[in-house]
Order: C-alpha cells, then structure tokens, then sequence
C-alpha cells in the first residue's frame, strides 16, 4: 500500500522512495523512551530511528513555552511558528548522508484530508548545516551536527502556519534497498509567534509582551463610573488542559478548517463567537437574571481555569456567564494561543439596537421609562477585549494602517453575520468614525460615544418630544490594567477624541453621515433657560449604610417665581442598566423665588434597597421635573452602586514576612461583615500558584459587626511574582473579593548554582529578536 504522503513528495524525492510497510500501531501519548524502530518492509540495513530527543527543556525556553502544564509534564512539545526548534534522533547505525535519505512529514491531527496546497501537510528533507532556513513563510530544516548514529537538526514552522497539534512521522531510505517510518509519539502544538516580526501578531515591546502574553493574572474592572471597582482574574493559560482546550475549539465549536487557523483575524472573530453559547453551544452560557440556579452565578467565578476545564471534560455550555466571564474566558485562549490580548472595560457603555448611533430613552405622562420602546439600554459598565495583531485585510486608510489593537467581544448582545459576535474590530477605525469598516467597527463606536437621548413618548399618534441631549453621558474612564503595574491604565483617548472638542463632534457626524439613519438631532428647549437641575450623589456608600438622592433646583432670574413640580425614582438594576426594581419614589412641588437654590432630598435606607438589591449593588436614579406655565422638561438619568468591603489576606506574619518557594506559611483570610444584620451561609473561595483546584472555607455565620475568618497552610511553588485570589459569598451578601500580591524567594540551595548547570543553546535566532 503506498504511504499516505508519498504522491505530496518532491519528484527527486520519490525516485528515492519505496512504500513502507504498515507499522505497529502506537500510543500516541506514551512517554518517549529508548527502543527499537518500527519494522517495515526492506532490507535491515535500511536506517531505522532508536528513538528521538525533543529537547523539551532548551525548545520550551527558546520558545517560551516552558509554564505551559503540558511542557512541564512532558506530554507535548510547544513551539512558536517563524522560530527553529531542535530535534536531535538516535538512529539504530551511523548515519551516511551519501547512502541515507531522512524526511519529515508535518501534518495536521485533526485534517482527514491534509494537503500541502493548504498548509496542512509538508515533507522536508533537511539540508546541511543552519545557517538558512528557508523562507519565513516557508517550512525549512537542516543538519546541525552529525555525530555516528546521532543527527541533530533543527526545524522551522513558517510564520505563518497553522496553529493547531501536529503530528510528525520521520521517514529514512537507503538508497535502492527499502524504507522506514517513524510516528513520534507526542504531539507537537505550533502557536502564534509574538515575538517573531515575520508573524502577524508581532509584538516589538518586551514589556507588553510579558503582560498581555504570559502574565496569568490579570485585573478587571468593574462597577460603575462613579464607583470604579478592581477584581483580579485568573487568567491561567498556562494550567493543565487549558492549552489542549483552545487549540480543540477553534476546530469543533468554531469550525474553522485546519488551512485557515494561522489567520489572527479569522481565529479572533472565531473566538468571539465560541466563547458564548448563542449559536453554536460555546463555552459559556450567559444569563442576566438573578436565578442562577443549576450553575455557578457568573459573580462566583475567579478565573478562567475552572470553566475552561470543565468544558474540556464535559464539552458542554459552563453556566452562567455575564460580560466580565465571557472577557477573562475569550484573554485566556487568546493568549494561550499566542495571540496577545487585555481587557477592556469601558463605563456607561451603549447598547445600541436600532445601529443609529444614538441611545434613546422614552419617557411617559407619568415620568416612568417606557421598557417597550425603550429597546437600547447602557450598561454601567461593559467588557470586551482587545487583540494585538496586523490587519493587512484592511489595506491603508487615511490615518495610516489599520495595525495594532483590534475589539473582539464575546458577550451576546447584535447578531454580526447571523451570529452572535464582534470584530476584530480596528481601534483606530472606531476613534475616526469609520463605521463601515469590518468587523461591526459602527457597533463599538456606539458602545463607546453615541449619544444619550430623552423622548417624551405621549402615544402612537402624539409626536414625540426631545427633553434633552446628552452628548457626554457614554464612553467613560475606558479602562485596562497597565503593562507590569496592578494599577489602571485609562485608554479613552485611543476610542476617541475628547469630549467636546471639534474633533470629537466632526468625527461624530461622519459617523452619522455613514450610518444612513433618519434620526433628527436637535437641542433642548434653548428659549428657556432660567431654571436649571442637576443631581447630586455621594459616591462613597459602604453597602449597609442609608443614603441620599438629592436633586439641585435653581432659578437664575432675577425677577421671576416659577413653580417646579417633579419626582425623583430610585430603581436597583441590574449592571446592564435593564430589569429595574423600583425601590423608592418622591414626588415634589417647589416655589422659587428669584435668584435662588432648592434641594429636594430622598433618603433611602438599607431595609428599602435590601431586598431588592442585585448582586451588583447597582442603582438607577432618575430625575423628572417640569416648570409650570412654560413648555421646560427636565429629565436625567445616572448611575450608582454601593460599595462592598474588601476581603484581608495576610501571608505569613504580615507584609514583612519572608515567602520562600517550596516553604510552607500561614494564609488568614478576613472579612467585617458591613450590614447591620447577620450573613449566612458563608464561604470563602481561594485561588493562587500551586492550587491546583480552588480551596473553599464555609463559615456558617457572621453576626452583626463580626469578622469572617479562615486559615490554610500555603506552599509557594517556584520563585517569582505571585497573586492570591479570594471571594467571599453568602445568603446576604456576596461578590466581595480580595487580593495579594507578594513575591517569592528562591530557596538559598536554588540561588547559586554549580559550574556548567546552566543550560544554553545555540539555536540561531534572527539580529532583530535579540532584545537586550
């Protein structure tokens, strides 16, 4: 039976070749070890393989693979495309390059059909010596040293190769006398090559590389604009299956064919698309209710490990997600992938259903927001993602090209070509208005600056309103962690211009321009303007406190009383800004005298808001307000949230205290319970290096002014910068979060090492990927 590959070979090639016998089926995942070669037909003096290095150790380094799970357990070798690994074979005689002929087949695991037109299959025959290895978008091996039965060589993926588990089989011939056939028996996994300038995703900044390619920990941030609240994720691309997981998805939920995934911009509107579950039972299920019974409440959730692997094993949906999971799930694959990645979380983000550029709210007879008309909504905060990579499909534009940061969301909200996805999205387009880029660039520049409307809605045969514009209320404090610091890094000004600036307003019209929608824009009520409002909250509420809505009411003539009668509402929301609960509401009448100030306060108190709180603490504060005997509305909405305490982890004796790696210390977690009534049903969840599953402490119940408490031993796993997790949940109060950041000293045996037992590697490498 003739070889699979062998019509695929070069035609000098074949004139070599005699078809191998079948051979012994073999254990894919079995360790390597020393033995004999399979059997095939032909003479024993055919050349056969003993068994091959894969010089794990110095290829991980060399690539920076080494913390992936499956490079520590040597179950897999994991190499970067556009950069050589070494492969060094042991061979049952002396190698004789003038009597022996040794190829290597290249195909994909999971292609029935691979094919070298498509990428997916490859014969090489390596040439000698290293000093070229063929094209970089082209496949390349040679001989680095021959020593009798040993040969050395080293192999290079093309920067543009599929990113997926491959398969290699190592053929050897003797001249006019048989053949033989090596499978190796672990996979190899080819990933995005950042480091490599031949390679899409290319990224020059060593900093940024560390933090958005191999930094497994990450921030989020959550809340609202005027309560920013920091949470750490797990990144933990590295953890056992997580790699295997992403490298799986791309094929089974996202479907995309083995030639196209070395594409950046095919692969990341993929992931956006399976990281839900809409279309195509992704890896998270959304829900934006409160009931998430039969699952884990998306608030619960510490990272992306657990979900990941869970997935893996089940290969079904994992409930529940909100936007934040859907984030930290799609920056984990990503970057497990190679493809560098953060987060973004921008505050009073739009929803816009109608892609008119504007968010419109309608207002009843009674004041009270009409949900039925009132189909786009503002999210006091939303998370997507960024991806760095080239956009040559874009072409050049007027601003240059479209390289760089790309928005990729993986939360649900617009079908974008009958599925549920967005992007890659260029960053730059966004910022200039140009919607009709792909992919949905008009949809992220609604998130990020359409503007806010207010329509009072008297019926299908009444004409509608406009009660105010408001061309500052979406697209605030857009957010990510800063490269190598756990502090915020504010990006607004790479979505757009600033606010009220010429440039803002001309780029704002273009985009309307291209938009096509009819909607009119005028401004508010401009032949009055006597009487002004403004809300005014305080920000800083602990959850458990009362507080207070106050509304300022001034009339600026000087000669004038008007009358001014309104309400003011308080609704808990959830944070999308949709399934209001009212909690509170006050109606009022003021006189005012000219020249001069009124408050109108509502106080609300924690058995008010209690019950009807989301796990959130989100408000919605609404104001509505008319002035007799003119035609003046007033109506303003804003956003407000409790503020929840933080959990204390102290390690070891407190911040001074020596963490040593492989030494074992005390973790205290602690929390004050802030509400004046007790919490049941509590539990601790911890996640941090060497956990290698989430510990979890209940505590049954914290009374009124106690302290929740619990304690572990902890042992540090390597050396290095660590980051220690904690959530706190109970019946009363839950998505409270804290966390440690702290570093790890080697043991004194690991500091100083003996002469020669530092490993070092000549594999040639490019002038310009040697960063100092």
């Amino acid at each position: 039976m003739t070889h699979w590959y062998r019509s695929y070979a070069p035609s000098w090639l074949q004139r070599w070749w005699q078809p191998p016998a079948p051979a012994k089926p073999i254990n894919p995942y079995r360790s390597i070890r020393p033995g004999p070669d399979i059997a095939n037909a032909g003479s024993s003096a055919v050349l056969g393989v003993q068994r091959v290095d894969l010089c794990l150790a110095d290829n991980h380094d060399e690539h920076h693979t080494s913390h992936f799970y499956a490079a520590a357990a040597k179950e897999a070798l994991i190499v970067r495309r556009g950069e050589p690994f070494r492969l060094r074979i042991y061979f049952n005689r002396d190698y004789s390059p003038s009597k022996d002929a040794i190829s290597f087949i290249f195909s994909v695991t999971d292609d029935s059909k691979p094919n070298p037109g498509h990428g997916t299959l490859t014969a090489l025959v390596p040439h000698d010596g290293i000093d070229f290895l063929g094209d970089p978008l082209e496949w390349g091996a040679g001989i680095e040293s021959h020593e009798g039965q040993i040969l050395t060589v080293l192999v290079k993926p093309p920067a543009t190769c599929p990113v997926t588990e491959w398969r290699l089989d190592i053929d050897t011939k003797l001249l006019g006398d048989g053949s033989r056939s090596y499978p190796l028996p672990l996979p190899i996994y080819i990933l995005f090559n950042p480091w490599c300038p031949d390679d899409q995703v290319y990224m020059e900044d060593r900093d940024k590389r560390k933090e958005y390619v191999m930094h497994d920990t990450t921030l989020i941030w959550r809340g609202s604009y005027n309560r920013l609240r920091p949470s750490v994720w797990k990144v933990g691309q590295f953890e056992r299956h997580v790699l295997e997981c992403s490298l799986r998805v791309l094929g089974t939920v996202g479907r995309i064919p083995p030639a196209y995934r070395g594409d950046p911009v095919r692969v990341a509107r993929a992931l956006s698309a399976l990281v839900n579950s809409v279309d195509d039972d992704g890896v998270l299920l959304g829900n934006w209710t409160e009931d998430f019974s039969g699952g884990t409440a998306p608030t619960k959730w510490t990272g992306s490990v657990e979900i990941l692997q869970q997935f893996y094993k089940t290969q079904k949906s994992v409930k529940f997600a909100q936007c934040w999971n859907f984030s930290g799930v799609l920056a984990t694959i990503a970057r497990a992938l190679g493809i560098p990645s953060r987060i973004i979380t921008c505050y009073s983000s739009a929803h816009d259903t109608q892609a008119s550029l504007t968010v419109d709210v309608f207002i009843d007879a009674n004041n009270k927001k009409l949900d039925a008309e009132t189909t786009d909504s503002i999210w006091n905060y939303h998370v997507w993602n960024e991806v760095w990579m080239q956009r040559p499909d874009l072409g050049i534009g007027q601003y240059g090209t479209y390289d760089g940061w790309q928005v990729v969301d993986a939360t649900p909200q617009e079908a974008s070509d009958n599925m549920y996805r967005v992007g890659p999205a260029s960053v730059l387009a966004v910022k200039h208005g140009e919607i009709l880029r792909p992919f949905d660039c008009g949809f992220v520049y609604s998130e990020v600056n359409a503007d806010k409307l207010y329509w009072r809605y008297n019926g299908p045969a009444q004409p509608l309103k406009l009660l105010r514009k408001d061309t500052l209320a979406i697209g605030h404090l857009i957010s990510t962690k800063a490269v190598l610091k756990w502090e915020r890094e504010d990006i607004t000004d790479t979505y757009k211009y600033a606010e009220r600036s010429e440039e803002e307003r001309s780029y704002m019209l273009k985009a309307l321009k291209q938009s096509r929608h009819a909607f009119s824009r005028y401004y508010l009520n401009d032949s009055f303007n006597e009487v002004e409002f403004s809300m005014e909250l305080k920000d800083d509420i602990k959850v458990g406190e009362n507080f207070s809505v106050v509304l300022k009411v001034t009339n600026k003539s000087q000669e004038h009383i008007h009358q001014a009668t309104g309400q003011l509402n308080c609704d808990a929301v959830l944070y999308t800004g949709v399934g209001a609960q009212e909690v509170k509401t006050m109606g009022f009448e003021l006189d005012l005298k000219p020249n001069s100030t009124e408050f109108v306060r509502m106080e609300v108190t924690f058995f008010e808001y209690f019950e009807k709180l989301s796990s959130q603490a989100a408000f919605q504060i609404s104001a509505a307000c008319r002035v007799k005997d003119t035609d003046y509305d007033y109506y303003a909405q804003d956003d407000f949230r409790v503020r929840k305490p933080d959990i204390k982890l102290q390690l070891g004796n407190g911040d001074n205290a020596s963490i040593v790696s492989q030494q074992e210390i005390d973790i205290i977690l602690r929390l004050t319970n802030p509400l004046p009534i007790a919490l049941h049903k509590g539990l601790f969840t911890v996640e941090g290096p060497g956990i290698e599953h989430p510990l979890k402490f209940k505590i049954p119940e914290v009374p009124v002014g106690g302290t929740a408490a619990a304690t572990f031993k902890y042992v540090p796993p390597y050396a290095g910068r660590g980051t220690m997790i904690a959530k706190f949940t109970s019946k009363e109060l839950d998505d409270v979060d804290g966390y440690k950041h702290y570093e790890i000293e080697p043991r004194p045996g690991d500091v100083l090492q003996p002469n020669g037992s530092h490993r070092s590697s000549n594999i040639i490498r490019r002038r310009t990927d040697v960063i100092p």
